[in-house]
C-alpha cells in the first residue's frame, strides 16, 4: 500500500435548523467538548479524535427551509499533518480533479483559529475540505491491525 495522502475523515460539517438544540446534543449525549465559538451561528467541536462543526442555518434559509429538497451536510474533512501537507495534497489534486468530474471550490487560506484547509466538490457536488487543525492533526492514531 502506498502512503496515505491524509489522516481520514476526522472532520465533518453540519447545518442545523436549532444549533443551541444541536449544541446539546452532542456535547450531552456524545460528550463533544466544545473547542471554538467564534460566534453565535458557529460551534467547533472536539472528541478528542474528531473535530465536528455545527453551523446555523440562516434566518433566510431556515424560514423557507424543506427538509424533504434540502440537505444538511455541509462539508466533511479530510485531516492532514501540517500546512505543507494541505499545500502538497492541492498541488497533487489540481491537475486531475477536472477531468475527474470535480472541481476546487476554495483556493487555500489560513484560518483564524489557527488552521489551514482548501475546499473541493466531488462529481455530486459534495464538498471536501482538506485540513490542517492543530488539535487533532498532531495526534497519533493507533492502527487497528496491531
Amino acid at each position: 500500500m502506498t502512503t496515505p495522502l491524509h489522516r481520514g475523515l476526522r472532520h465533518l460539517a453540519l447545518r442545523v435548523l436549532d444549533l443551541p438544540r444541536s449544541r446539546r446534543f452532542y456535547e450531552q449525549l456524545l460528550g463533544f467538548q466544545s473547542v471554538w465559538e467564534p460566534d453565535p451561528e458557529n460551534i467547533y467541536f472536539s472528541s478528542g479524535v474528531d473535530n465536528l462543526a455545527l453551523h446555523q442555518i440562516s434566518k433566510t434559509e431556515l424560514d423557507s427551509y424543506d427538509a424533504s429538497k434540502t440537505q444538511l451536510l455541509d462539508h466533511m474533512g479530510v485531516i492532514l499533518d501540517s500546512p505543507q501537507a494541505v499545500d502538497q495534497l492541492y498541488q497533487h489534486i489540481v491537475p486531475k480533479i477536472t477531468p475527474m468530474g470535480g472541481r476546487i471550490t476554495k483556493e487555500p487560506k489560513q484560518h483564524r483559529d489557527g488552521s489551514y484547509s482548501f475546499y473541493f466538490a466531488d462529481p455530486d457536488g459534495n464538498q471536501i475540505q482538506a485540513l490542517y487543525e492543530p488539535t487533532i492533526s498532531g495526534l497519533k492514531w493507533v492502527n487497528s491491525k496491531g
